[in-house]
């Protein structure tokens, strides 16, 4: 999934998705340690998607608090 994509995503839908990733991420690392993965790159790829997701929560959080803050100081 693209940046892009995530970023049209409501923040439901990303904690969601973060959710399933994150998931995903737990049960190839348990096979990665008991046999081996056909496509080890997926462990990167998932790992690439928690961080991009994460982001992307951590800029709307930053946001809301900066349009928060310009809102008291106008009071």
């Amino acid at each position: 999934m693209k940046t892009a994509e995530l970023r049209e995503m409501s923040d439901e839908q990303l904690a969601l998705t973060l959710k399933d990733t994150t998931e995903s991420l737990f049960r190839l690392r348990i096979q990665a340690q008991t046999e081996k993965l056909d496509a080890p790159s997926e462990l990167r790829r998932r790992r690439r998607m928690v961080a991009k997701i994460r982001t992307i929560q951590r800029e709307r959080e930053m946001a809301a608090a900066a349009k928060g803050a310009v809102s008291a100081e106008s009071n």
